[in-house]
């Protein structure tokens, strides 16, 4: 097979683009590397030293001050448990009405899509929200963190199109077959669909995971707070006088308040780093199928 022929400015473009491409990339990944430096860093070195990666002496005085208690622990399983039942009841919800969405033949398709359409435009707002989970009972449960948002409205209408999309004739076969309208979604629809589901799942998680303002709005339990609210928590009381930190241990001398808040960010970040790789190589296909045809 012949060589490729490459002119100069052809070289030279993708020479810049790499460049660019590069310069980016550091530009993104720099100020993480210093969170994550400045979280072992000292007080005198943060004060010292403007801009760092690499801290001259490690200290874990600020993780020892995060994890003090078991209530960091049990705040992060309380995440995990929201992130894993809250991404199913998301994919549940969205794969089925998706599924029936897709159904040409569906009376009120087009009525229904248009709702769900005005509710990407238009909401009902923080208060009436609220009074329907308290009408509902669901105040201090974790349920209030998973069903006001069971459904993405632009998430379920990227799988449907991409429903759409599947062969005709594999709908048929399975028809011939005697494959029911259940059997089709689980056999043949959501099996093809992997890269679809696996590319929304992330974005499900990461959206549960770091979901604040609603355990803030929900939840009064601190027992029942998630991990995001917990961090909070921490960083206000590594802002109080010594003497009003009554959770923590009382012979603990209390690291810098801005290490506090490295530290807090590398734990809030780190568990969705850890998921990311295993679902990035679905993420490019999955988020661009079925974003074309309506």
């Amino acid at each position: 097979m012949s060589k490729q022929y490459r002119t100069v400015p052809g070289t030279i473009f993708d020479a810049f683009n790499y460049l660019l491409l590069g310069l980016v990339g550091l530009i993104c990944v720099l100020p993480f590397l210093y969170v994550v430096g400045g979280s072992f860093a000292s007080d005198a070195e943060l004060t010292q030293r403007a801009v760092f990666l690499i801290p001259e002496a490690f200290t874990l005085s600020a993780y020892k001050f995060i994890f003090s208690t078991d209530t960091i622990l049990r705040s992060i399983w309380v995440s995990i448990y929201v992130t894993v039942v809250g991404t199913v009841v998301n994919l549940f919800f969205t794969l089925t009405m998706a599924y029936a969405l897709a159904r040409r033949g569906l009376m009120g398709r087009t009525t229904i899509l248009n709702l769900v359409v005005f509710t990407i435009v238009f909401s009902g707002g923080m208060i009436p929200t609220y009074l329907v989970v308290r009408e509902l009972h669901l105040l201090d449960t974790y349920w209030a963190l998973m069903l006001p948002g069971a459904i993405s409205a632009f998430n379920m209408i990227i799988v449907k199109n991409f429903f759409q999309e599947l062969p005709a004739e594999l709908e048929e076969a399975a028809r011939i077959d005697g494959c029911t309208d259940l059997g089709l979604l689980w056999r043949i629809v959501l099996p093809l669909s992997k890269p679809v589901i696996a590319t929304f799942a992330l974005f499900y998680a990461v959206g549960h995971w770091n979901n604040f303002f609603a355990a803030l709005l929900y939840i009064n339990d601190p027992s029942k707070w998630p991990l995001q609210v917990m961090l909070r928590q921490i960083v206000l009381l590594s802002q109080a006088a010594a003497g009003d930190i009554r959770a923590m241990d009382p012979s603990f001398v209390k690291p810098p308040e801005q290490s506090i808040k490295m530290a807090v960010i590398v734990v809030g970040t780190i568990p969705i780093l850890l998921v990311y790789p295993f679902l990035q190589k679905h993420f490019a296909k999955g988020i661009l199928i079925g974003s074309v045809k309506g």
